[in-house]
This record gives C-alpha cells, structure tokens and sequence, in this order.
C-alpha cells in the first residue's frame, strides 16, 4: 500500500519591505504525515516516533488542543465550526518534527481531502513565541489539483511584537507532490510588508533519508528559535514599532 507520508527538504525565507527592508532565510526540513498512517509509521521507523520520545518525533500534545486530544477528532472539530463537513477523508499534516524532543513550529498546515481524494479545507495553525497559537480555517474552492490555491485571511492572531493587528494575509501554495510551495504576503493598511516562503523537494520518509536531513540540520528546531529572536533584535536594532500583545482570541480557530 503507497504512503503518502514524505519527507520534504527545503527553505524558509522572510522578506520585510516596510517601513525598511530586511530578509533572512534558513534552511528546514519538514514532514508531512497523514494522520491515519501515524502508527505505521511509528512501527515502521527507527528514527520516528509518535507521542514518545526519540530522535524525530511528533506529539499530537504539539498541535490543536495542545492537550494530547488525537488530532483527527481536532481537525473534524475545526471544520465543523467553519461550516465544513468532514467526511472521513485524508488529514495530511506538514510540520517539523520534534528533535531530541524539542520544536517549534510558527506555521503547521492541515491539508484536508474528501473521500474522492480532492483537497477540501486547509487549517493554518499559527503559533508565538509566547506559547500560543490559534488557527485559520479556509475552505479549498473546487478546481485542479496542480492549480496554485489562493486564500485570504484577516489576521486575529498576535504574532511578532514588532507587526500590528490591522493585517491582513494572502496565502498562495500548492499541493504537497514532487514538491510543496507556501507563499504567504501580509498586507498592512500601508500596503504589503512581509512576504513568507517555504519551498521544499520531496522525499521517502526513511530511517535513511531522515537521518541524512539530520546530518544536514542537526540542531534545525533549536535553530528557527533562535533565529526569530535574533532577527526580533536585529528589527529592535533598526528602530521596529513595537506592538504590544492584545489578549488570545477566546475561540482558538477561526475562518
């Protein structure tokens, strides 16, 4: 039976363009697991285990609920309050693991397919540095499966101290295949200011392939922490407005 489980290889890119420029990029590795495959996976791999501690791992303590709640039963509780019928179709998650039991993931995607195999909703769940996160729900109109998907959203979530509230999200990306693109624009009401990419190859998720992404990014989950409060104090350095953090959204998805 095919799994359609992978490993994907690539890069992370942020470019500001207001009120000053500044870029940084970092190189990544991210899976993407569908969530009825996990135990095999788990039983089948060495390197990587689910809700248990080992070199690569994934808790589902990680995401939704944050509670340990399986994520299937989240993902269908998500849709729902957006209106949106889970059928019993495919949950395909892209994230990065745990790594000698430590991540952090500012952006985990939920692709969700109907039972016919077509793409049907996509959850962007967004987390701080702050140890919150919240959700957006956006619903996959009908159309080709190589087709770019394009989305909008109006961002309900504090993020970074130094970007305000009055934002508002414009995601393009496509289908995980041979390779997997997110473009994310943010547009404040001056006009755009961040754009964010993640652009990456794909790989079979083996014992073999995870651990030469490990010999390439050893210390990969300790270093995208890092890498946002270095780049926090470099935009404090080039006088960044900051913008004080207003109080969690009190439902934690939103569409």
């Amino acid at each position: 039976m095919q799994s359609h489980s992978a490993l994907y290889l690539g890069a992370v890119t942020h470019r500001r363009v207001r009120p000053f420029r500044h870029r940084f990029d970092y190189r990544v590795f991210s899976l993407l697991l569908d969530l009825d495959e996990l135990p095999g996976l788990a039983a089948r791999l060495r390197t990587l285990s689910h809700n248990r501690f080992n070199i690569l791992s994934v808790h589902d303590g990680d995401h939704g609920r944050r509670d340990g709640t399986p994520l299937r039963s989240w993902v269908t509780d998500a849709l729902a309050g957006a209106g949106i019928d889970d059928d019993g179709g495919p949950v395909r998650l892209l994230a990065m693991p745990r790594l000698f039991g430590y991540v952090f993931n500012p952006l985990s995607l939920f692709y969700c397919y109907d039972r016919s195999g077509a793409l049907t909703a996509i959850v962007y769940e967004v987390s701080n540095t702050f140890g919150q996160s919240h959700s957006y729900v956006c619903r996959v109109d009908p159309g080709p499966e190589s087709a770019p998907i394009r989305q909008n959203q109006d961002k309900r979530f504090y993020v970074s101290p130094f970007i305000g509230m009055r934002a508002t999200y414009r995601f393009r990306l496509t289908q995980p295949g041979e390779r997997v693109s997110v473009l994310i624009r943010q547009d404040v009401p001056e006009g755009l200011q961040l754009v964010a990419t993640l652009n990456a190859e794909r790989r079979p998720l083996t014992d073999r392939a995870l651990l030469a992404a490990l010999a390439r990014d050893p210390v990969m989950t300790f270093k995208v922490i890092g890498a946002i409060h270095w780049q926090a104090f470099k935009l404090w350095r080039k006088g960044a407005r900051f913008h004080s953090r207003p109080k969690q959204p009190a439902v934690p998805f939103g569409h």
